[in-house]
């Protein structure tokens, strides 16, 4: 393996670049004018949840979390080295990480996403909220089976989460990554919460599917009209 390789591998560079990246994602939260909406979601909201969001929207979700003890939260976060980077820095922001991703095709034992499952579970009896994207690597803006599984064994609710900022970088990759700038606004918007029956057939978890894919659309859309100017306020 190549030096730099090693060097950006090492558990040493790995923790300062996710200190840099938490220090880096806190000054982009308190420097920006912050819209949640609803604007009692906090009040309204039945915990232990799953926090539902899209890849590429997810560098804001540690600050979702409030400080009282009921909001603590765990969140999926991929094997893969940008995966390392990621878990780093949200553990620096004081989310607990669980490792492991989804897939579409065959992959899913392979990237961790079964022996994630598990754990998840675990998580929300112990009464941690559980963040996770819906859509998997690598098909953007589809939701996948698995939060659905979730939400079928754990009886807990999905709520759809969308956070956008005014001020942003949005990369040509594929989920179109948004690199949140400071010193803008940021809009977090959350829909309905989406319960799936115990008992639910493979219809009933299809139509559950759906419904996230469509909440997760809205609630994006809405998020970047807000911070966007052509919604309100």
């Amino acid at each position: 393996m190549p030096l730099i390789k090693r060097i950006v591998a090492s558990p040493a560079f790995l923790s300062a670049a996710g200190t840099v990246a938490a220090w880096y994602l806190r000054l982009v939260w308190h420097s920006s004018r912050q819209i949640i909406e609803p604007a009692n979601i906090y009040d309204i909201v039945q915990m232990p949840a799953i926090i539902a969001m899209w890849h590429g929207q997810h560098f804001l979700a540690p600050f979702i979390k409030k400080k009282e003890a009921k909001h603590r939260a765990k969140v999926l976060i991929s094997r893969h080295r940008d995966g390392e980077l990621n878990a780093r820095a949200a553990e620096k922001l004081g989310i607990g990480t669980i490792r492991g991703s989804g897939s579409h095709a065959g992959e899913f034992h392979r990237k961790g996403g079964a022996a994630a499952f598990a754990p998840m579970l675990t998580a929300l009896e112990e009464g941690y909220n559980m963040a996770l994207t819906a859509d998997v690597p690598k098909i953007s803006r589809v939701a996948g089976m698995g939060i659905v599984k979730l939400a079928q064994h754990s009886g807990k609710p999905i709520y759809p989460v969308a956070m956008a900022s005014s001020r942003r970088i949005e990369l040509k990759n594929w989920d179109k990554t948004a690199i949140n700038l400071p010193f803008g606004r940021i809009a977090m918007v959350a829909g309905d919460p989406i319960y799936v029956a115990r008992d639910a057939d493979a219809a009933a978890l299809a139509a559950a599917r759906r419904q996230i894919e469509q909440a997760l659309n809205t609630v994006t859309a809405r998020a970047y009209a807000i911070v966007d100017g052509s919604g309100t306020p």
